[in-house]
């Protein structure tokens, strides 16, 4: 019995879903640019971005996980700088998280515009180490620093991103 040859994708399953997520992410940011994230149906969301609602399933629970993914994926470079040098000043932490902000003004203005800027408080606690089963000073600790930058970041948001990342260090020095 002769065995028919299969017939496979090119693309490495890692290659496949690449290319899903990159797609579902430009859709979906293209989206939100035209609407609020509750008018965004995920058919929609998939018929734009060219994927199966599997496909969808198989990457996210819900819509707002491509955002917090794309948020990580922008915070990539903070990580980095901050794992070199953790114990850095609160002024200068300021400045390179606002610098971030700075250099990414378009999607976080649209963030701020569609209400989504919640979506970035249990990333920036993340960030600031937070674990509810840290030892309690660490916990409250990383708490503190966390909460602290998610409140400077939403008023900076609600104030129309006017001031400088060098000026809102500048801010804490003088305190």
């Amino acid at each position: 019995m002769e065995q028919k040859p299969k017939n496979v994708s090119p693309f490495s399953n890692e290659s496949r879903n690449a290319y899903v997520v990159e797609h579902l992410t430009g859709s979906m940011l293209a989206l939100l640019k035209e609407k609020t994230l509750d008018k965004i149906s995920i058919s929609e969301l998939c018929d734009m971005a060219g994927v199966g609602r599997t496909s969808f399933y198989r990457n996210y629970e819900e819509k707002e996980d491509i955002i917090r993914v794309y948020i990580k994926n922008l915070f990539q470079d903070w990580i980095d700088k901050y794992r070199i040098a953790p114990d850095l000043p609160v002024s200068k932490t300021v400045w390179i998280v606002f610098s971030h902000f700075e250099s990414h003004r378009d999607f976080y203005a649209l963030l701020n515009e569609r209400g989504l800027v919640y979506l970035l408080k249990d990333i920036i606690l993340e960030l600031c180490g937070f674990d509810p089963e840290q030892e309690v000073v660490a916990a409250y600790s990383s708490a503190y620093v966390g909460f602290f930058l998610y409140g400077w970041i939403e008023v900076w948001f609600r104030r129309g991103m006017k001031e400088t990342a060098a000026e809102l260090a500048g801010y804490l020095e003088k305190q």
